[in-house]
């Protein structure tokens, strides 16, 4: 679970202040390359500059409405990116439906030579990728949200401007479906680190 302490918390004011012109490089600079990540292992290399640079766009129009009470704006700025996202669900289905036929990840495929691991892990990603892809639009975006990108309850609800309790359950019901879905594997073996919490 993501600490409170983090090094990336709001500077001086965080959210308690309404970012003005001044601190939106700042954004750019802090969240940018993680945006980018959590877009290519959704979505895959190709459409993720133009994402990240499409939720930053949208940001700064609506810097002057940013309501401080929805969280600070890491949560503000991944809701505006999974919105985004969702205009390409059948590009990250077929990338999911992909992975469960041929245990190849083409997203992560390019930068990682680590071939013992992948085929290790291959079974476990195979079925992983079909669980995904089985999931509604919003149970994967709830979920993903909490899992890839580690925010909490609360700022996935912020991010998706949905109640806490909404998320909870979407992600409750996400996780049993992927766990029926691996059956005994273990899901964390398809991630680095195995450090994802399903």
């Amino acid at each position: 679970m993501r600490q409170e302490s983090r090094a990336d918390a709001p500077p001086e004011g965080g959210a308690t202040a309404r970012p003005g012109p001044e601190r939106f490089a700042q954004l750019f600079v802090r969240h940018a390359p993680e945006l980018k990540r959590y877009v290519i292992r959704r979505l895959g290399l190709e459409p993720a500059d133009d994402i990240v640079a499409e939720t930053f766009a949208v940001a700064l129009q609506r810097l002057e409405s940013y309501d401080v009470s929805r969280g600070d704006e890491r949560s503000w700025l991944y809701g505006i990116a999974t919105n985004l996202i969702g205009r390409h669900r059948r590009r990250e289905i077929g990338l999911y439906k992909a992975l469960s036929r041929t245990g190849v990840d083409s997203v992560i495929e390019p930068f990682t030579d680590e071939v013992d691991r992948r085929v290790a892990a291959g079974q476990a990603s195979r079925r992983l990728a079909k669980a995904l892809a089985g999931l509604s639009g919003k149970h994967r975006d709830t979920l993903l949200l909490v899992v890839w990108t580690e925010l909490t309850y609360e700022e996935a609800a912020a991010a998706l401007g949905v109640p806490v309790g909404t998320v909870r359950s979407r992600v409750n019901r996400a996780r049993a479906k992927v766990r029926r879905a691996l059956g005994d594997l273990d899901p964390t073996a398809a991630e680095e680190g195995g450090s994802t919490r399903w």
